[in-house]
Parts: structure tokens; sequence; C-alpha cells
């Protein structure tokens, strides 16, 4: 498989995260990718640290993901240790796939001092290979726990991204410093139902596991499963949030404590930003699209309406041609099988108008619409009724480089 040169739209670097007390990490190389790159990470919590997480929905599911929600359950949200690994996604592997989990979690638990019930462990690759563990156990001899390198943490995870992802916030929490810091890869398999991709992010706040997994589940929604590159949805996706209580601030156990309001700002704008990014490094992508839907009959309906639109490839393929055919747009619109007013669906690109009451508006400007449509960075925005119904999706484009990219990924 190629590696691809950064993507166009990526950030001009990995940003400066801030510093989470008492959490430490080690990158090693297993040997899953025939080139030389990292694809191990191993992270350790201190004692106390809670945690939550929200999965795919795949049906099919993969060893990790498995074993997370077993663990977290059985721990009661208790957890201290991470074991992430890239180039194998030991998913439809059955008994032997969830063997080779629990050996390579068990021994790297064993590496750094936590036991198996408190390790949790993703994996991302290719389907359908089960996990050679013994490649694990090789590199953690090697491995070493130091503080947090965010940029080499994020490295490390990566599959056919082109660039690390990170984003952290600082707030306050009873007038003390709380910090939030993450990473996330993703470019390709990407699609809403849940997390699609991996993701990890870690804050010192003190907070109870059944508020992590409200604050996490409900701000998911918003960032995550917002975000579409091609509409398929991972067998391994999952986001994991850890609180290690090393600020110096009292702990929460009430997601409703108004003390969170702050806290859940930060944490909404660190998720949205390494979703976003995801969607930045779709595979081949050039244009990053933001899709706003009004006047739908619901949210939910609204959602449904934006997400057709943002997988259509017949609306991708378009943007790739810097095309403004807004047909296509009114097409997906029609085929999102929800509630639309057809006489009063509107269609806009930026601040350029294409369609308003159902038909071509009457100072439709061509050129003005091309010029526009030549930007890295493009917002369609489509009305479909009288409703009070919105929503905003993420996409890119559908290019040529997708179809190499996932024709070559084994080779």
């Amino acid at each position: 498989m190629k590696v691809d040169a950064v993507s166009p739209l990526a950030p001009a670097r990995f940003p400066d995260l801030p510093h989470i007390a008492g959490v430490e990490a080690a990158i090693g190389r297993a040997g899953f990718y025939k080139h030389e790159r990292p694809d191990l990470l191993l992270v350790r919590c201190p004692p106390g640290t809670k945690a939550a997480g929200v999965f795919t929905t795949n049906a099919v599911g993969s060893a990790p993901t498995d074993w997370c929600k077993q663990a977290l359950q059985a721990a009661r949200g208790g957890a201290r240790g991470l074991l992430v690994n890239a180039g194998c996604a030991n998913s439809f592997t059955g008994a032997a796939g969830d063997a080779a989990c629990k050996r390579a979690i068990t021994e790297a638990g064993a590496a750094i001092g936590v036991e198996p019930r408190e390790m949790l462990a993703a994996s991302t690759g290719v389907i359908g290979v089960v996990l050679n563990d013994s490649k694990i156990t090789g590199a953690l001899l090697k491995m070493e726990l130091a503080p947090v390198r965010w940029p080499d943490a994020a490295a490390a995870i990566m599959t056919t991204d082109t660039f690390a992802k990170g984003a952290g916030a600082t707030c306050k929490i009873d007038g003390v410093t709380v910090n939030i810091a993450g990473i996330a890869k993703g470019s390709g398999m990407i699609a809403p139902d849940m997390a699609t991709m991996l993701a990890f992010v870690f804050t010192d706040a003190a907070l109870s596991a059944p508020v992590l997994k409200t604050l996490l589940r409900a701000e998911t929604e918003a960032s995550f499963n917002s975000v579409t590159v091609d509409g398929d949805r991972s067998t391994n996706d999952c986001v994991l949030l850890y609180a290690t209580g090393q600020a110096k601030v009292p702990p929460i156990a009430d997601a409703k404590d108004p003390r969170l309001a702050e806290f859940r700002g930060a944490l909404s704008r660190v998720l949205a930003d390494l979703a976003i990014q995801i969607v930045r490094d779709g595979e081949g992508a050039t244009k990053l699209v933001t899709v706003n839907v009004e006047g739908a009959q619901s949210d939910a309906s609204a959602k449904k309406i934006a997400r057709t639109i943002c997988e259509s490839p017949l609306v991708k393929t378009a943007i790739a041609g810097e095309d403004a055919n807004w047909g296509r747009i009114v097409m997906a619109i029609g085929r999102a099988d929800q509630p639309v007013q057809r006489d009063m669906i509107a269609v806009r690109f930026g601040d350029n108008v294409a369609a308003i009451h159902g038909a071509v508006a009457p100072d439709y400007d061509e050129a003005a619409m091309s010029a526009y449509m030549k930007s890295a960075e493009l917002e369609i925005t489509v009305n479909v009724g009288p409703g009070a119904g919105r929503a905003r999706m993420y996409t890119c484009d559908l290019t040529k480089r997708y179809v190499e990219i996932n024709g070559d990924y084994r080779s």
C-alpha cells in the first residue's frame, strides 16, 4: 500500500496539547507493517482513573471492542491502561482472535504493572486476520513509559492517515484549571452510528464513570456521529475517555452538576476538532464540505437528509470536479425518504443561491458558483420545508485517489 503525501486539507502543524498529570505512554514497533513505522501504543494512567467508551454499531464488531465493553462493565469504569495496535484489526477472527487479544492485554498489563481487568484495547487495520500477539510481546521488551509525547502517540495509531491528529483544551471546574487532551486516527471507512474511527481522550478532572459515559455519548452525537467520508462503518470503532482525577478539584458524580458546564463545552470542542480532522484526512480528499439542513420535520429527519447528501457518490464526485451541480443535491434530498416540501426546497453554496422556492434561483450566477467551488472548504445549506429540524454534517469529496487507495489496500 502506497503511503500518500499529507492531505492538502491538513492543519499546518500538530497542536500543542496540555499536560495530563499521571498519564504515561510508550511507543513501539511490532512489525504489522512491511515498512518501518511505529504501530504500537501503550498508555498507563494513575490509580483511581475512571473511563467510559462508545463503540461501533457494526454487527460484526471485533475482539478488542468486545473486550472493552466487558472490562468497563466488570470494573465499573475503572481503567488504568490502554493498548493500541495498528496494522491488524483482529476483527472477524472468532475465538482465536479473542484469545490473542486477551494474551496481548495480559502481557501489556504486566509490563506496566496494571491488572488485565483494568486494561482496555483497540486495534485497527486489515479485517479477518488474527492478531499475532507474539509480535506485541516482543515489542513490549523494548518499550519504556515516559510522559506522553502526543504527536508520537497519534502517529503510532495511524493506518491510511496522512497526518497525526490531536486536539486539546483547558477549562475550569470550581475555579480550578482542568486539562483535556485527545488523539484520533481515521481516514477511510468513516460513517456515523457511533464513532467511526479510534479516538482516545484524557482529562485530569475527577469524574465518575457514569458521568464520563453520559458526557461522551451526548458529545459524540455532534462530533464523530456527524462526519462521514464514504458511508462505511468500521468493525473496530471506539472512543475512550479517561479521567485521572489528578486535578485538585472535588469529584463530580452527577452529569447534571452545573459545575460541569465549562468542561462539557471544552470536551465538545475537542471531540469536534478530532472528528473534523478525520474528514480533512479523508482518503484522497481535496475538499472539506459542511452540509447544513434546515426546515426539516425534526432534527433526526434533518440529519438523515444531511447524511444522504454527504454520502451521495454523485454529489461527492461533482464536488471533486468543482462542479456546482445542485441538481444532484436536490436528488439526494428527495431520496432520503424524509418528509420535505418540494416547493420550499432551497439550495445555497456559501452565499451563492442556486435554488429557491423549489426552482432555480432567478439570479443564479454560474460563474460565481464555479468560482466558489474551487475553494478547499465549502459550505452547502439546504432548506426543505417549514419545520424546526436542523442538522450539520461534515464530509469530503470523492476522488480517483480514494479508489486507488482502497484498491491497493492489502497490496
